[in-house]
């Protein structure tokens, strides 16, 4: 019986192209058997991606339940129901497998970069902490970065000032050079990048004394990092090409998580900033004015009216946190304070509030 190999790669029927390719990789990343994973396994994942990968053999192992090496039906050989590997290695044209394996085992073999793709440096992550009103209202920080940067001697040319480059002999200004390796599939050609000129096609004549001849070197950068007003507590803040430099290529990006500080007075929801405020019980009868310091430390004369409630929210209008060209609102939350101890004096008043009905 003819396997389903949908369901070894566990895609749907009607899945793309790119989804047979995304479930390959994931399953041959996972059962290769240098990984440490299932040969059988892997043979079996192999097979299946050999199918459903190239367009024609698809469907023909849709119509018929299997595809035929020879391209067509009742062609010769036992077809991929039985899956021969020799038959397999000759279908896609001889001793090597040139369906487009290099990219699939790119990364279970260390090849670095896609043929035709622009070689990127790393990625750099760092942690920045701020208080909470830097965090409201924006700030800028200036860090001290170690990173891989372009040189500043021969701005990334690698070669010593005033010399040429001449084209690398290593893969002949490709930038690439072919690696074969053998696998229980029989050969692999990979493609990857040229160890010499680093991926530029160029090598110079005379290296730079600074780089010796790389284009980038480590050395301590200072990055002006801007904070936009309103960020909240564990957001990124991307800043492209600031990352590490490599030669020939782009630079990576930086990556600063933020941290904010907590506020002994203020906390924060969305655009709404948020402070307590608690009255004595007089006030909170009769109503009164009070001075608040807003966050920006002004201060501001608050008219509270007599509350009606144990707990009322107060509201001051354009107070809070700027965002998308506006800016929040400042809620402060009134609670009533009761007293800790009464005088004589006071017991006699309540008694009277009491005999009220208060």
């Amino acid at each position: 019986m003819a396997k389903d190999y949908y369901n070894v790669l566990g895609i749907d029927r009607k899945a793309s192209q790119d989804d047979i390719k995304k479930a390959f990789r994931k399953l041959a990343q996972k059962h290769h058997p240098d990984k440490g994973g299932d040969e059988t396994k892997f043979k079996e994942i192999t097979e299946a991606y050999a199918v459903l990968g190239d367009d024609k053999r698809r469907r023909e192992y849709d119509a018929y339940g299997q595809a035929f090496p020879g391209g067509a039906p009742g062609g010769a050989g036992s077809g991929f129901g039985g899956f021969d590997f020799s038959q397999f290695q000759q279908g896609f044209g001889g001793g090597n497998v040139e369906f487009d394996f290099g990219d699939i085992f790119g990364d279970l073999f260390g090849a670095r970069g896609n043929r035709g793709q622009t070689p990127r440096g790393r990625d750099i992550s760092i942690d920045l902490e701020l208080p909470f009103k830097d965090a409201v209202f924006g700030t800028t920080r200036t860090v001290l970065l170690g990173k891989v940067s372009t040189c500043d001697l021969c701005h990334g040319s690698g070669a010593k000032p005033g010399t040429e480059l001449e084209t690398c002999a290593i893969c002949n200004g490709a930038g690439r050079v072919h690696e074969t390796r053998n696998s229980i599939l029989g050969q692999f050609t990979n493609v990857r990048v040229c160890p010499d000129c680093e991926g530029t096609g160029k090598i110079p004549k005379e290296k730079c004394s600074a780089c010796h001849g790389h284009g980038v070197r480590r050395k301590e950068e200072e990055v002006v990092i801007s904070v936009p007003a309103g960020i909240d507590d564990g957001e990124m803040i991307r800043m492209p090409g600031r990352g590490e430099a490599i030669r020939g290529g782009i630079a990576g990006d930086l990556y600063t998580k933020v941290h904010v500080k907590p506020n002994p007075t203020f906390t924060r929801e969305g655009a709404q900033l948020v402070m307590h405020l608690p009255m004595k019980l007089t006030d909170a009868l009769t109503g009164t004015m009070v001075t608040i310091q807003t966050l920006e430390g002004k201060t501001l004369e608050v008219k509270v009216p007599a509350m009606k409630q144990p707990e009322e929210l107060l509201r001051i209008r354009g107070r809070g946190v700027p965002l998308e060209g506006r800016r929040g609102d400042l809620l402060i939350r009134l609670t009533v304070a009761l007293p800790q101890k009464l005088s004589g004096k006071a017991k006699d008043a309540i008694k009277q509030l009491q005999s009220e009905g208060l």
